[in-house]
């Protein structure tokens, strides 16, 4: 079976932690090798995601490493074993795959925390707005694909759809609420949504005003909780820094700014009220 060409960012993550327990085991790429009995370049295939793994062989490579971790082993044999294609894989070719890898991210996801600090959040974003953000940030984007992008940032709704949606916090900025991405009815409609999406079950919508004072750099970021701490992933979103970051300092990093960024937000019914008054005030 070839490599696979483009390994999905879940499939990546099998491979990473593979590779971090054969590392923190003190073994070698071959030494893992000889023990499936196989050649170096198929570790190094299923440590970048390209080659698929079962969960028979997760096990058997974790007793090889030593790993006591049996919740960490039973999340990554659980993880290798998922076969079915999810909604998202329909836009495979037509949208780059890290739009494919954020679906799929929040998809499997626990629990969701985000900051945003200059536009909506993608999962609450109307189409009229996601259309308008989509096609200035991009020049001469073909209608098609203009289309596809909207349509797949609209889907991703979907996860609040089902019967046990995942807990999704946002704090998001002043600035995201007043930027004139759009005409003032696409602005408005899109705050009056925003408000009614706080009123959702699963969803907890915090603002920063302006006047609110913050510490530092503040990067929008995207925290996925998986079924154990030491799978959750963030996903950087900024001009500088982008992709997923997994290590246990990193996440322990951007958990610490979503609590204090919480600290100094408005509550919940303060946010709304702040939201609706933008929105009013158009």
């Amino acid at each position: 079976m070839p490599p696979r060409a483009y390994p999905t960012a879940r499939q990546k993550r099998v491979g990473i932690e593979l590779r971090k327990l054969r590392e923190r085991a003190g073994l070698s790429g071959s030494a893992v090798a000889a023990f499936l009995g196989g050649e170096r370049a198929q570790v190094s295939h299923l440590e970048s995601g390209r080659y698929g793994v079962s969960a028979e062989r997760v096990r058997r490579i974790a007793a090889h490493c030593s790993a006591t971790d049996k919740h960490l082993v039973d999340a990554l044999a659980s993880m290798a074993e998922e076969r079915g294609k999810g909604w998202w894989e329909e836009y495979r070719g037509v949208l780059p795959p890290g739009f494919l890898d954020l679906a799929e991210l929040e998809h499997h996801a626990t629990y969701l925390r985000a900051i945003q600090m200059l536009n909506i959040p993608g999962l609450f974003q109307t189409e009229a707005y996601a259309r308008e953000l989509i096609t200035s940030g991009v020049t001469n984007l073909p209608t098609t694909d203009v289309n596809a992008r909207v349509e797949h940032r609209v889907r991703r709704r979907e996860i609040f759809d089902r019967p046990n949606p995942p807990k999704f916090e946002a704090i998001v900025h002043e600035a995201a609420l007043r930027m004139r991405y759009a005409s003032v009815d696409v602005m408005r409609a899109q705050l009056n949504f925003l408000q009614e999406a706080s009123r959702w079950p699963s969803v907890t919508i915090r603002i920063i005003p302006f006047d609110t004072q913050i510490t530092g750099s503040v990067d929008s970021m995207l925290y996925a909780g998986a079924e154990i701490p030491q799978l959750d992933t963030v996903q950087i979103d900024s001009a500088f820094v982008g992709g997923h970051l997994d290590a246990e300092a990193q996440l322990a990093r951007y958990r610490a700014l979503l609590d204090s960024l919480v600290a100094i937000s408005l509550d919940v019914d303060e946010s709304r009220k702040f939201i609706l008054d933008i929105a009013q005030r158009m």
